[in-house]
């Protein structure tokens, strides 16, 4: 299941995970984001194979092929990790798995993937979805996505309001279908609309 996290509870460049005690322990929660701010905030995001795991006291070594790289450092990924701790938002791979990954550069110079980053097989991904991510995210990241689930609300702009319904915003079709670029006059949603008919926004 995919999680997602609020930009404006993080550092403008680094998206982690906010904690919660849950009956006595501490849990990973992770609030809903657009696809697009954790592209724009990723240190990396890559189309990969996971070739073998390895444990390495509470993380695992995840060797990888990178099959696709659509932001990221100028050398090639060769090993990501994850943790194994649920309250520090553990996520696992499955080896041999081709995936869909977001992450960023830790404090330990090692590059992290977690749930609250954006991670997905990649045959569960739609058409748009992959174009969105492969060609379109990186090109809105001078917008600002606000959400709005109980409005009124109020935006610059050089935004847009992100109005997918609760409980599960991202699953809505802004999340899923639509990017916000700037145009002329601001930014705006951009995209296929299915409940419209196929028609752009």
């Amino acid at each position: 299941m995919m999680s997602w996290t609020v930009k404006s509870l993080v550092p403008p460049l680094v998206l982690l995970c906010v904690w919660r005690l849950q009956e006595g322990a501490q849990a990973c929660f992770c609030p809903p984001v657009h696809p697009q701010t954790l592209f724009c905030h990723a240190g990396f995001v890559i189309k990969a194979k996971v070739l073998a795991q390895t444990a390495v006291g509470d993380l695992v070594r995840n060797d990888i092929q990178q099959i696709q790289m659509f932001k990221g450092p100028p050398m090639a990924i060769d090993a990501i990790y994850t943790t194994t701790d649920p309250g520090a938002c553990a996520l696992s791979l499955n080896q041999g798995g081709e995936y869909l990954l977001s992450g960023r550069r830790a404090p330990d110079g090692l590059l992290h993937v977690m749930s609250c980053d954006y991670f997905a097989p990649w045959d569960s991904l739609t058409a748009t979805e992959k174009l969105n991510w492969v060609h379109r995210y990186q090109k809105g990241c001078d917008c600002q996505i606000t959400p709005c689930q109980a409005g009124p609300c109020s935006i610059r702009s050089a935004a847009c309001l992100w109005t997918d319904p609760l409980p599960v915003p991202t699953l809505g079709e802004q999340a899923k279908n639509l990017v916000c670029l700037k145009r002329k006059d601001g930014c705006a949603w951009y995209g296929v609309s299915p409940s419209k008919g196929g028609k752009k926004t």
